[in-house]
């Protein structure tokens, strides 16, 4: 009972992580791709540097700068907590929003490129025809994008799934809390419980997995879709 409580809390904690911080790195990374790939302006291309570093940077840093911005004293986190008394270290949330930043830049690169991909003769006939630019990207720009955009968020929804850094300094290790898979998986490890280690390491996987190849069949479903007569 309690090995399967050990196994089934970190499981549902990590999804709910891992969903909502899916969703708001969606919103972010494709208003974000769409902008870049539709505008020219100064400093662009620091912008997208700035975007796509969560990828390259190393988690405990990350997590570092996080605490700086969302601690307590941080530039983010005073304001929080002086105008509405929350605090995000040490609460899911807070794990949230580092998973969030860590799979950022796997919605955005992906939505970015499918944004370019898209023929910009489509959005100006679209311009001409007297659409607003929101008809413009929900009618036109956004529907063909859609596949590389998804391709994206599975794989941020894998990512956010297996954070274990900047989860681990801004949230912290606290089971039943902020404990999710990776964290469970280290604290079995740490604690010579091989047999849960090796249960959660499967879990984790297969879910994965099915996330993976489930947005490969929908991938290539709807591209056939697509391309038959």
């Amino acid at each position: 009972m309690i090995d399967s409580l050990k196994t089934i809390t970190p499981l549902l904690l990590t999804l709910k992580v891992a969903s909502v911080a899916t969703f708001s790195a969606l919103l972010v990374g494709v208003a974000l791709a769409f902008l870049l790939a539709r505008r020219k302006f100064p400093g662009r291309e620091w912008l997208d540097a700035v975007l796509t570093l969560p990828l390259v940077m190393p988690p405990t840093v990350l997590g570092y700068y996080l605490i700086v911005l969302m601690g307590r004293n941080g530039w983010i986190g005073r304001w929080l907590y002086g105008t509405f008394g929350v605090s995000l270290m040490f609460t899911w949330q807070g794990a949230v929003v580092a998973s969030a930043v860590v799979s950022l830049p796997l919605v955005y690169k992906a939505a970015r490129a499918a944004f370019e991909g898209v023929d910009h003769n489509l959005e100006k006939a679209a311009r001409t025809l007297g659409l607003s630019e929101g008809e413009i990207f929900f009618r036109v720009s956004f529907p063909l994008a859609w596949r590389g955009i998804l391709a994206g968020t599975m794989l941020a929804l894998a990512r956010a799934m297996g954070e274990f850094g900047a989860t681990l300094m801004v949230a912290g290790n606290l089971p039943g809390k902020t404990q999710t898979l990776s964290l469970a998986v280290y604290d079995a490890v740490q604690a010579g419980n091989d047999h849960l280690a090796a249960t959660l390491v499967l879990i984790t996987s297969l879910v994965c997995l099915l996330i993976l190849v489930t947005s490969g069949k929908v991938f290539r479903t709807n591209y056939l879709k697509e391309i038959e007569p």
